[in-house]
């Protein structure tokens, strides 16, 4: 095997994609909660890597988001040079566009780095049809 060869889980990851499910509950409300505690990407600015822990908490419409799926998606950040508030934006961009909750809250717990501990947080909350 060669060492440029890419490992199977490299290319699971950069595949990665949401994938969704029809709720098993159309119609009652429920909060579905994900922790990710292993969030890595890199500083725009130094290319030092950041840690966090991501939290999502989310009431499904119509569709559920696939756990591994979830995994893989974070993962495909660890090399992406993203500023952390950018990552948390786009992580609920990405998570509305797949699955368009009800409701969704992405928080993005941040490892101290330099004396500085960020938390950023984000809300999604679907809007009614105009009749």
């Amino acid at each position: 095997m060669s060492v440029e060869e890419i490992k199977y889980g490299e290319r699971q990851i950069a595949e990665g994609k949401l994938i969704t499910f029809p709720n098993p509950r159309i119609g009652r409300r429920y909060e579905i909660h994900i922790t990710l505690p292993e969030f890595t990407c890199k500083c725009p600015f130094s290319g030092y890597p950041d840690f966090a822990t991501i939290h999502i908490t989310y009431v499904p419409d119509q569709r559920v988001v696939e756990l591994k799926a979830i995994k893989l998606y974070i993962n495909s950040y660890r090399d992406r040079y993203i500023s952390h508030e950018e990552s948390v934006n786009q992580i609920l961009d990405d998570f509305v566009a797949a699955c368009d909750p009800l409701e969704a809250h992405i928080k993005g717990d941040f490892a101290p780095r330099g004396n500085v501990h960020t938390v950023v947080e984000v809300h999604h909350h679907q809007t009614p049809e105009a009749f």
